[in-house]
């Protein structure tokens, strides 16, 4: 099979093609085990954080990519729930130990043999993938694959931060940064919590038109004092000063969720630059996300088939991985990109 990888760790700002496309054998899959023949896979940020090596991956050559849907063309032998012709998905998380305190908790994404799909097992920059049956999901039958692909990290890590952040209807609500997790948390706020006001901070002026055409009440630039004081503000930004900076806009009690990976600039001046009586004093929280479980993606799922909630979609041929990846890197970003690798 045709599969683009990872070789080593570069920086992308120096190398516009950190990819190469390499043959390798198609997966075969174990008795509990699906092959999946990709149709699209999402393209995120957290891509870039491995191949610039914030986020290092497990072994090199590996394949990326962690938002895959397509057709399963394969399944071992005590496969129950799939059967080939299946329209299947896969998210970032690959496998648990499903044995731990964590995983008994149902927080099986802090789990230390957490495994991350085009992290620590080769991902969906590819033509076949394998996976076992209980970490893959059906899915809705109203999307296109590249309109469903973004829906398993961009929507699931977005839909776990909405949780995290704990709103109410009638609330405040910030998003920082606008790309292909703070669209889709958008438009799952409107479905949700109607009658709340939605604050947007973000540098690039089309994501701030198309947040305005997704029903946000305010757009600003990062750094903009917003109308109003804010409940609660997720942070989906690459770098650390964004979140820190709406800190001051938090209402007494507030949360800050950061969901990140991880961060590109490492200025340690930027977490020493807080204002404890005016950024954090009154109870304020600061809180991260770690990974996704399987019931936040087959929650999301479920609420995106109810409520309609369709990405905003850049589709690249699946030769063009690399300049999908570079347009991030470039902050080109609007709505969500997917790969189309199969029609």
């Amino acid at each position: 099979m045709k599969a683009w990888v990872i070789e080593k760790i570069v920086d992308l700002s120096k190398n516009s093609e950190p990819l190469k496309l390499v043959e390798l054998e198609n997966p075969c899959p174990a008795e509990d085990e699906i092959i999946i023949k990709v149709y699209a896979c999402g393209v995120c940020h957290t891509e870039i954080d491995e191949i610039e090596g914030r986020a290092l991956p497990s072994f090199f050559p590996i394949v990326p990519g962690h938002q895959i849907v397509g057709e399963v063309v394969e399944v071992g032998r005590e496969v129950k729930n799939f059967k080939i012709g299946d329209r299947a998905g896969v998210g970032w998380i690959y496998s648990s130990c499903e044995k731990c305190e964590y995983c008994k908790r149902g927080v099986e994404n802090l789990c230390s043999q957490f495994k991350a799909t085009g992290k620590d097992v080769h991902g969906g920059y590819a033509e076949y993938f394998k996976i076992k049956e209980s970490f893959a999901f059906h899915l809705p039958k109203r999307f296109s694959y590249e309109e469903v692909a973004p829906l398993f990290c961009a929507g699931a890590i977005g839909y776990r931060s909405l949780k995290l952040a704990n709103p109410r209807d009638e609330q405040n609500i910030g998003l920082i940064g606008f790309g292909a997790s703070g669209h889709l948390v958008l438009k799952l706020i409107k479905a949700l919590f109607p009658f709340s006001k939605i604050f947007v901070f973000a540098r690039n002026p089309k994501q701030r038109e198309l947040a305005l055409n997704l029903g946000a009440f305010w757009v600003g630039n990062i750094g903009d004092e917003p109308p109003q004081k804010l409940h609660c503000a997720i942070d989906t930004t690459p770098v650390w000063k964004p979140p820190l900076s709406v800190l001051k806009y938090l209402l007494p009690g507030g949360r800050l969720v950061i969901n990140a990976i991880r961060k590109e600039d490492h200025d340690k001046n930027a977490l020493l630059d807080l204002n404890y009586a005016k950024d954090l004093w009154l109870e304020k929280e600061i809180k991260s996300v770690a990974n996704v479980t399987r019931k936040d993606i087959k929650e999301f799922l479920q609420l995106a088939e109810t409520f309609n909630i369709k990405p905003e979609v850049e589709i690249y041929p699946f030769e063009r991985a690399n300049q999908a990846l570079k347009d991030i890197k470039d902050k080109k970003i609007k709505g969500a990109k997917v790969l189309k690798i199969a029609e």
